[in-house]
């Protein structure tokens, strides 16, 4: 177990740091536990613009996640460098030796954790990174930083069982936020994802009907290769997925206001309310306005 920087090397630390290892009998203990077993993060840390930081290892007994929020950096693992910017993962497998460091002009700050357990290897594996390739992107910086942060924060508080189970479920969630949102990299090492871009001009443009010619040439790839990676992507064909995305903000607009069904439908991209009811029907297996009905019964009033 190693927090990634040592206060011999940095006795100063880095401004604004934050920093927790947990005790190796404390980590033996949580290790047999039923809660803390599956998953258990040892360390965790926070460096702000680590200017000098610099890491070393042989091996290491935990998987490290580390995310950079702002600047670069570079990993070395397997004898091959990895540039890592700003809205990236870097992934070090546990026993692997590896180093990294701070870019000396634009140094990054990030964010970062160890995590062992029985369920660990599963979970990093889930994240597609690679030793080949153990950088990717992440479309919700914020999100990320603010669930090591939740992290973090029960360390921070102290080495009792309730604060180790708290961290532990909140490094599930950090990393199957990471499965589902992370964005690979292209092999050429281009910073571009060009599912990822054609996703965010959907979701910009949410009443439109973009064809899946017009979404595949936004892509460059064949309307072909586009329909097949862009499912690989998001378990939907283009089309679907605009589908749901509608419908997904219909039944917000149906949460949050108290349009009429036909002003929603004409917003989310259906001048044809009955057409958008068949469509809502499809999806949540109840009409628009059930769907409205129901969740004001259930909800009360304010």
């Amino acid at each position: 177990m190693d927090d990634g920087v040592s206060q011999e090397d940095y006795p100063e630390g880095f401004p604004g740091q934050r920093l927790r290892v947990l005790p190796r009998p404390v980590v033996d203990q949580a290790r047999q536990r039923a809660l803390t077993g599956p998953l258990l993060v040892t360390d965790a840390g926070f460096f702000p613009k680590a200017r000098h930081h610099s890491k070393s290892r042989r091996s290491c007994a935990e998987h490290i996640v580390i995310l950079c929020t702002q600047g670069e950096g570079e990993v070395t693992l397997d004898g091959t460098n990895h540039r890592v910017r700003a809205g990236e993962v870097v992934v070090l497998p546990a026993g692997r030796p590896h180093r990294y460091h701070a870019d000396p002009e634009v140094p990054w700050t990030i964010w970062w954790v160890h995590v062992t357990g029985t369920r660990a290897d599963a979970l990093i594996a889930a994240l597609r990174a690679t030793p080949q390739q153990p950088v990717f992107r992440v479309a919700e910086v914020t999100r990320v930083s603010a669930l090591v942060d939740s992290i973090l924060r029960r360390l921070e508080t102290d080495e009792t069982m309730t604060s180790l189970v708290a961290a532990s479920g909140a490094a599930w969630h950090l990393l199957t936020a990471l499965v589902a949102d992370g964005r690979p990299l292209t092999r050429l090492g281009s910073r571009q994802d060009p599912v990822a871009d054609v996703i965010a001009h959907i979701q910009t443009n949410v009443s439109a009907h973009l064809s899946v010619p017009e979404l595949a040439a936004l892509a460059g790839w064949s309307t072909s290769h586009f329909s097949a990676m862009f499912r690989r992507a998001t378990g939907f064909g283009p089309l679907e997925y605009q589908t749901r995305l509608r419908m997904s903000t219909a039944r917000t607009l149906l949460d949050t206001t108290d349009r009429t069904i036909a002003s929603i439908a004409t917003e989310v991209g259906y001048p044809d309310s009955l057409y958008f009811s068949r469509q809502f029907r499809r999806i949540h297996q109840v009409s628009p306005s059930q769907y409205r009905s129901r969740e004001q019964s259930a909800g009360g009033q304010d």
